[in-house]
């Protein structure tokens, strides 16, 4: 057993490492660009009126330090409507792209993913924003004038230098990266990659509501699981978007705990995991 251990360990190690320099380019990438922005996102977001679920969607596909989580308290004080806010949680990728990328996954697999998932975002927001219109004429608007700023409340320091940032996101992303992998590697070598993979290749839906639950764990752990898995070639990809499509990073917890009533961020969580669960199911029959 301690051979094991050891083995599993060196092996999560050396894949660990290699990762690191990809890793950290790629971050490096997303904080310069997202430091240059300079809160540019969420000031197009609060202004894209009607046309929210199309800016949100493309806005959420690109992974950014508290963007989602943003997005929950604008919509908190009802600057966002539903269909925007669903839209932006739909089409985060949270920390898939950096792990796809440095990975080495083909490019055309990850334009093929982030385009289903901002398609799935924009479709599915604009349709409950319409619905919403309709049952909604007549009646008078709560509208709430103060909104919290959450960067600061989350304690993100999205104000540091992008390079030291970059760095923070490197090694805290590197260190999960290595407990899920070993952790991965670890029941591969007792339990068998065969089991493992007939476990959930085999009964698609079955992995469809295991990845949604996962996807629903509040923290980047989540989407790197998904993603390391369907690498792996353990997850489908229809199982993998189940997980990626519910998953927001720490987005929900925020939305639970700003937004008033509690039964309307329960309303969000169930339409957001019947959409990942059914677009997953048939994403694996397509």
């Amino acid at each position: 057993m301690i051979e094991i251990l050891l083995h599993t360990l060196l092996h999560t190690l050396l894949d660990t490492a290699k990762l690191l320099p990809f890793l950290f380019l790629t971050y490096l990438l997303m904080e310069y660009l997202e430091h240059r922005a300079d809160g540019a996102t969420e000031r197009l977001l609060r202004g894209s009126g009607r046309v929210g679920p199309l800016v949100g969607s493309l806005l959420g596909a690109v992974p950014q330090c508290g963007f989602s989580a943003a997005a929950s308290g604008l919509y908190a004080g009802r600057i966002l409507t539903t269909g925007t806010l669903i839209a932006v949680y739909l089409s985060t990728s949270d920390e898939m792209l950096p792990i796809m990328i440095s990975g080495g996954a083909p490019v055309g697999m990850i334009l093929k993913i982030l385009g289903i998932k901002i398609g799935i975002g924009m479709v599915v927001g604009f349709a409950i924003d319409g619905i919403s219109t309709l049952l909604s004429r007549g009646k008078p608007h709560e509208v709430h004038t103060h909104i919290e700023d959450i960067c600061e409340r989350e304690k993100c320091n999205c104000g540091e230098h992008f390079a030291r940032s970059a760095v923070k996101h490197t090694l805290r992303v590197a260190v999960f990266i290595l407990a899920v992998c070993f952790a991965l590697n670890l029941a591969v070598e007792l339990i068998g990659e065969d089991t493992i993979s007939s476990i959930l290749l085999d009964r698609p839906v079955l992995g469809n509501i295991l990845s949604t639950l996962v996807g629903l764990i509040p923290n980047c752990a989540s989407s790197i699981i998904l993603t390391e898995l369907y690498l792996g070639g353990v997850l489908s990809m229809g199982a993998m978007m189940s997980g990626l499509l519910v998953n927001s990073g720490i987005a929900l917890a925020i939305l639970f705990r700003n937004n008033r009533p509690v039964s309307d961020s329960f309303r969000i969580l169930l339409i957001l995991v019947l959409i990942a669960l059914t677009s997953g199911i048939v994403i694996d029959l397509i």
